[in-house]
């Protein structure tokens, strides 16, 4: 159960992305959450789990939108 307390910790911790390694740092350390609570959630069908991720998932897009930037016109 060590991975749903780093998860939970993720999810509350504001993290300032000021340079764009610290955003690609950030976006691969949620993919890595997102995906130890996947399998677990694949063998206990907890839809705590599924919450969990998908406020996970929805923080990792937030990030990967702010790496994208503005489209140029």
């Amino acid at each position: 159960m060590d991975i749903i307390a780093e998860a939970k910790e993720y999810e509350q911790k504001k993290i300032p992305l000021t340079t764009t390694n610290e955003r690609i740092v950030a976006s691969r350390e949620v993919k890595k959450i997102i995906l130890a609570v996947n399998e677990l959630y694949k063998e206990t069908k907890d839809p705590l789990l599924m919450d969990l991720m998908k406020k996970l998932t929805a923080k990792k897009q937030k990030i990967e939108k702010r790496l994208k930037g503005r489209p140029q016109t």
